[in-house]
Order: C-alpha cells, then sequence, then structure tokens
C-alpha cells in the first residue's frame, strides 16, 4: 500500500522499508504493519489532538512531570507552543511507559523506534503468525479463562512494582498472543505513587478483567484482588512472585467519633499553644 505521510520519515531513515497494510484505527491512534529488514512490526502513528477521541483527563496526567520549566509554564497557559509541547508530552509518556515495562518483564509490544510521533513495535503474533485477537474477539472456557486471568493480574502487580497503573485495562486491550496474553495501549497509564487516583484506577482494571472472564469462570465474580495488591503495595511488600489469594478481610474495628475527635482537638491546641510561645519568643 502506499506509505502514509506520516511513516516517511521512517522510511527516509531507513527505519521502515514498506507498509503492508493497515492494522487498525484507534480513538488515538492508527497502527499499520510494516516491513524492516527481514522482520515484521507494527507502526502506532499517533492522531493530533483535534482528530481523536481520547482527551487527556487530570485524572490521569495528575503527577506526569514535565523537566522543561518554559514547557511546563506554556503548557499551563494553553499557547500554541505548549499544546504542542503538551502533545509531544502525551506522546512521549507511553513510549516511556513501554520501556520501563518492558524492562520490568511486563509482557507488552516490544518497543524499538519512536520518531516524529511514529511509534516502531512489535508486531503481535497468535499461533499462525498472524495479528493476534483481542480478548474481546475470544471466548474460553472456564479453565483456560481461569489461566488467563491469573496471568494478567500477575502483569497487573509487575506493572505496580514498577510504579505503572495502566489505567484503562479491559479485554479492549489485552492481546492474544501464541505465548499468552499481552497487554497495549499505555497512553492513560499513571504513575502509581503520584497519582492520587491511582487505587481507584488499579480497581476498575482488575475489575474489568473479573467481570470479563467471569462471563466463563463465574468464580473469578467474587475476587478481590485489588484491595488486596494495593495493602501489599502500600506495605512495600508487593513482590511479583507474592502469593495471592484474591481476598481481603477488611477491617471490621468499630471506630470511636468522640475519642477522634478529641486527639483531633487536643492536637490543634497544642499547635495553637506552640504558635503563641514562638510568637512570644519573636516579640522578645
Amino acid at each position: 500500500m502506499k506509505t502514509p505521510k506520516r511513516i516517511e520519515p521512517l522510511v527516509e531513515d531507513g527505519l521502515v522499508d514498506s507498509v503492508i497494510r493497515q492494522l487498525m484505527s484507534g480513538k488515538e491512534a492508527n497502527v499499520y504493519v510494516v516491513r524492516c529488514g527481514e522482520e515484521v512490526r507494527c507502526a502506532k502513528v499517533y492522531k493530533e489532538a483535534n482528530q481523536r477521541s481520547f482527551r487527556q483527563s487530570v485524572e490521569y496526567t495528575e503527577g506526569r512531570k514535565v523537566k522543561n520549566n518554559r514547557r511546563a509554564r506554556a503548557m499551563e497557559k494553553g499557547t500554541k507552543f505548549g499544546r504542542s509541547a503538551q502533545e509531544e508530552a502525551w506522546q512521549s509518556a507511553e513510549v516511556a511507559t513501554l520501556f520501563r515495562l518492558a524492562a520490568a518483564g511486563v509482557r507488552v509490544p516490544t518497543p524499538y523506534n519512536f520518531l516524529d510521533g511514529v511509534l516502531l513495535m512489535e508486531l503481535v503474533t497468535d499461533q499462525k503468525g498472524e495479528a493476534a485477537p483481542r480478548l474481546g474477539e475470544l471466548t474460553f472456557t472456564a479453565e483456560e479463562a481461569t489461566q488467563y486471568h491469573r496471568s494478567l493480574i500477575t502483569q497487573v502487580v509487575r506493572m505496580l512494582c514498577a510504579g505503572v497503573v495502566h489505567g484503562d485495562l479491559s479485554e479492549y486491550n489485552v492481546l492474544l498472543s501464541d505465548e499468552g496474553p499481552v497487554i497495549i495501549d499505555f497512553p492513560q497509564a499513571v504513575d502509581a505513587a503520584g497519582n492520587s487516583h491511582a487505587f481507584d484506577m488499579l480497581s476498575r482494571d482488575v475489575a474489568n478483567l473479573a467481570n470479563y472472564f467471569g462471563q466463563f469462570a463465574p468464580h473469578l465474580l467474587t475476587t478481590d484482588y485489588s484491595h488486596e495488591i494495593w495493602a501489599l503495595y502500600q506495605t512495600g511488600t508487593l513482590t511479583p512472585e507474592t502469593p495471592l489469594t484474591g481476598t481481603f478481610k477488611r477491617s471490621e474495628a468499630i471506630v470511636n467519633i468522640d475519642e477522634v475527635l478529641q486527639v483531633v482537638d487536643a492536637a490543634a491546641k497544642e499547635e495553637e499553644e506552640r504558635q503563641r510561645y514562638k510568637q512570644e519568643m519573636e516579640d522578645q
């Protein structure tokens, strides 16, 4: 097929030899199957902000850092340069996340190059060598569903250990390769330590997996991995090898509101006295 204009720079730089076909058109990018020497890979061409349906939300971008102060100020003001910088930062965030997760052993498409808004990465294939299907296109036995669910929970844990929460994980962004599930699409991934919504997003990701695979293995619908995983993460004891049970016992201790208010009141009075004493020292 004719080489899309956005991929031409990769052809000129010798990173891509030819474009075989378009693989998909998504809400934030178009993906093409390309030939690179003897390898067949895929090129993810990010859409411009005014062309995509996915919109960045403060919920997702909270905690993302921009090192260049000039860029940060321009992005806050929404200038033309700022919008361009924001677009670049948005695209780079997914690329950086992919490299980070691949290095951590998470099963994601192997990233190779990123140039002019085009990400060159591994083409995930099935047993026949064809582009791997999404989970949502398939049906499973109860045993298969349990197996793949367990595999993906392990990947969720591995991501969290690398400091990342996917934020939009479902059967629509997991491919089933000949070696098992592969997680894709990370433009909305968040930093687990720097985003106050991280647990809510983790819970949603885990619930999506349970609800999907629960169609084939109903016992998965009663699991509670998100609270179990997050509790271990908060105590610093979570590792990819940590055995999980899928259950979580919430504290049933009754909170004495009067006692809590007394403690708060005492702390306030102590702070008031400390400030008064400090002022007296400064007045002397």
